[in-house]
């Protein structure tokens, strides 16, 4: 069910209208739904709640404090992949022994950090990464929980910059060395070698590829149960894909269904990293029309949010719908247009050769299922600040992360002191 709907031909954010936030607010902004939120975790939640498992939320989805201790109140975890990230779980309310401590480039900084914390486990994705955390966390009389990641060489039919379990991707440990390396983690001095993890990537339509890969790992489990090392804990990742256009993607149920298949037998605790599915379409972001121009063979809505508070479309072909605030008349005639935004990039293509009504300078228009990899990625590009975020529950609203004054942009700079000195204006003619 979507939260964003047209009542009396205007488009709500549960029972707040967008124009209104938009007249308050200004426009770019990011709008989540925290009734969207909350039935998409626990959409998937409760397909899996008859097994052992932790559901820890993805936060390099979504890592704003307020959308994450909305679901830490339903009871998740947090997946990091920074101190940062651990640093926000935190603050939200998610306890550390609920956290999974995910990437390949963890520094020693970072790993003394969330051993003091007591994170609850580390994916280990590389033999000098393990040989480094058992260094930091002996040196700290420590004990580290390390869940070895796999790379399955399984291809997840993904976008190719979101596919993570190819044998020519950077994440995990190669299939055929993980045994060894998961033999020679139980005789390194503070690592407690708890068991596997897999993440193959992001937005998969088809239960396929997890199956491939959940079939893989569940043959590595019973390899090493046989060589007599322990295996108590699977980490089998997110991945599970929204619909962004005309995606047909599993529902929980069903992932949930293949889950009990392959791994029912194992007797493991389990643990999920969903993201996208949780909060992608649970946020929009609204932006204003700036111009219409038409050019020789396009028309271009031109609008005040950009690729810095939209990356994934320039950066990923991302495709986003699109869709006036106020609903077209019925049989509204429909035209093809570029919604760009004013950087200076010809990439800055929020969504291509769309149909949609005539506009005008000042209309307003939401781009859907915008809630992950949105605000997370935005930047000052252009001097730009970036878009603020907006929590809806029912008929109230909060800026959760405010607009960045320009002078807040500014002051992150400092002058040294030979440059402190104003320049001369001698009005010199530079041509």
């Amino acid at each position: 069910m979507s939260h964003f709907t047209y009542r009396d031909g205007a488009l709500f954010a549960e029972d707040i209208p967008l124009a209104r936030i938009a007249g308050e607010v200004g426009t770019p902004f990011y709008c989540y739904s925290t009734a969207a939120l909350t039935e998409n975790y626990l959409a998937f939640a409760d397909a899996l709640a008859d097994l052992n498992g932790l559901v820890c939320f993805a936060l390099k989805a979504n890592s704003n404090l307020a959308v994450i201790r909305t679901l830490a109140r339903l009871g998740a975890g947090a997946d990091v992949v920074s101190e940062g990230e651990l640093r926000q779980a935190l603050a939200a309310g998610i306890p550390a022994h609920k956290a999974v401590f995910s990437g390949v480039g963890k520094t020693r900084t970072e790993m003394e950090f969330a051993l003091t914390a007591g994170i609850g486990q580390f994916n280990v994705e590389s033999a000098p990464e393990l040989d480094a955390l058992s260094h930091v966390a002996s040196g700290m009389g420590k004990t580290a929980i390390v869940a070895l990641r796999v790379n399955p060489d399984v291809d997840a039919q993904t976008h190719h910059k979101i596919a993570t379990g190819r044998s020519e991707d950077k994440f995990g440990i190669a299939y055929e060395d993980s045994a060894a390396l998961y033999a020679r983690g139980e005789t390194l001095p503070g690592i407690d070698m708890a068991g596997l993890a897999v993440h193959i990537g992001s937005q998969l339509i088809s239960l396929g590829p997890f199956r491939a890969a959940f079939q893989r790992v569940a043959g590595l489990v019973r390899e090493l149960r046989s060589a007599g090392l322990g295996v108590r804990r699977l980490d089998l990742g997110g991945g599970l894909g929204i619909v962004y256009d005309s995606e047909e993607p599993p529902h929980p149920t069903d992932y949930a269904a293949m889950v009990r298949d392959e791994m029912a037998d194992l007797d493991c605790e389990l643990v999920f990293e969903p993201g996208r599915l949780i909060a992608g379409n649970a946020g929009v972001l609204v932006t204003r029309v700036i111009f219409v121009k038409h050019g020789a063979s396009k028309r271009f809505v031109i609008v005040d949010a950009a690729m810095n508070d939209l990356l994934r479309p320039s950066l990923y072909d991302a495709h986003h719908g699109v869709e006036p605030v106020i609903e077209p008349a019925p049989g509204a005639a429909l035209s093809r247009a570029d919604v760009v935004g004013p950087i200076c990039e010809t990439g800055d293509v929020l969504a291509g050769s769309r149909d949609l009504p005539a506009l005008e300078d000042g209309d307003l228009l939401v781009l859907r299922s915008a809630g992950a990899y949105g605000a997370v990625m935005a930047s000052s590009y252009n001097t730009r600040p970036p878009a603020p975020e907006i929590l809806v529950n029912g008929d109230q609203y909060d800026v959760i992360r405010a607009r960045q004054s320009y002078d807040i942009l500014l002051a992150r700079d400092r002058m040294p002191d030979w440059l402190k000195e104003t320049p001369r204006d001698d009005h010199r003619d530079p041509g």
